[in-house]
């Protein structure tokens, strides 16, 4: 069986991006999931094809968010048949969903790509985090995709934690949309969910235990998606989801299911968190110095706020503890530029020492050079 390119997210950009690479042979396709040695993808021409990826596109990679992961769309060249499928090239990203790796490291891990909507899966039980999901929702805002907000188990909720949850919400985010859902009961759904355009691509996240699996089975029409049990007394679901898959809807979308996620460590810049603390943002033009840190400085209008109480001191603290949490991360990736930069040069110099090396290191700085000394002898 094969998918209509259409159905997948097919679009005109990257319809430019194909006849670009000149390679009529090839075909495009989309990754459905990823193992450490193959990739799943999907296409016009089969279903579920499996394919490997080029040595030339791994090493010309510089990050691990350069390589392909699911939801990109790749040209795979199928060969001969003798062997699997290779992937030759990727198309370009329309965006990424990403977080920075959990740890000390200050690389990028892309969740997904190509989004045009996050749905963030919570509930007002035991999981309802609103720091958690400031975190989500600054990280939409850099993937310029679409925010919703799904308030699970609503038969398990009493009415005055829903509306706890929501007045919560909207003082956080007042234009990321909220519903309040029901997946085991299968009621509540907002349109985008049951009836998606075409090719439109729903990116599900959340923490384990929160109902994304009983979610996805509703969704895509099957219980293809292993489910647990609800804990009585804490109101936790069990983590059942183990790897990041590609599936199509019935009504013609894309949904992306996603692992549990324990951690949501910040991947953005500061022009985004200021876009999401728009008010901390307003106030802090009005310190009476640029470089105001909004702590113990003199004339700080965003302190002033919190103390006449048009701030909250929860608002107030965190902004402070994500924008010291990218300033930490901003300070990390650099500190690994200037090492890699070290140890590429102390390479260098090594190669260079000996006369045969520094031979061969400047012959393939000049491929045509290799050619001039075949003819030559």
């Amino acid at each position: 069986m094969s998918f209509p390119l259409q159905d997948l997210g097919w679009s005109q950009q990257l319809n430019d991006a194909w006849l670009a690479l000149g390679h009529p042979e090839w075909f495009p396709a989309r990754i459905s999931r990823e193992t450490r040695i193959n990739f799943t993808l999907l296409s016009e021409r089969s279903r579920e094809l499996c394919a490997v990826l080029a040595g030339k596109l791994w090493h010309a990679a510089v990050t691990d968010a350069e390589l392909p992961t699911v939801g990109d769309w790749v040209a795979v060249d199928p060969g001969d048949g003798s062997e699997l499928p290779v992937i030759r090239a990727m198309l370009p990203r329309k965006n990424r969903f990403s977080r920075k790796v959990p740890g000390k490291s200050c690389a990028e891990q892309v969740i997904a790509a190509n989004v045009d909507a996050v749905v963030v899966v919570t509930d007002a039980i035991s999981d309802w985090n609103p720091k958690r999901l400031e975190r989500y929702l600054t990280l939409i805002r850099k993937c310029s995709a679409e925010a919703v907000v799904l308030l699970n188990k609503a038969d398990l909720t009493e009415p005055e934690k829903i509306r706890w949850a929501r007045d919560e919400l909207s003082q956080l985010s007042p234009g990321a949309s909220l519903h309040v859902i029901s997946a085991a009961q299968r009621s509540g759904y907002p349109e985008l969910l049951t009836q998606p355009p075409p090719g439109f691509t729903l990116l599900i996240v959340g923490s384990s235990g929160v109902g994304k699996s009983t979610l996805v089975n509703s969704l895509i029409g099957t219980e293809s998606r292993r489910t647990g049990c609800v804990n009585r007394v804490t109101g936790k679901g069990r983590h059942t989801t183990v790897a990041r898959e590609l599936l199509l809807l019935p009504g013609g979308g894309v949904l992306i299911d996603n692992p549990g996620m324990r951690e949501v460590q910040m991947w953005t810049d500061a022009a985004t968190l200021h876009e999401q603390f728009e008010d901390v943002t307003a106030l802090a033009q009005q310190c009476r110095f640029a470089d105001c840190s909004h702590g113990r400085d003199v004339g700080c209008a965003v302190r002033a706020a919190v103390e006449r109480g048009s701030l909250t001191p929860e608002r107030y603290e965190h902004f402070l503890h994500l924008d010291e949490e990218i300033a930490l991360l901003k300070k990390r990736a650099e500190k690994r530029r200037m090492t890699l930069e070290r140890v590429t040069c102390r390479t260098k110099r090594t190669i260079l020492r000996n006369k045969s090396d520094h031979d061969e290191h400047a012959r393939s700085l000049a491929p045509h050079r290799q050619k001039w000394e075949r003819e030559a002898r």
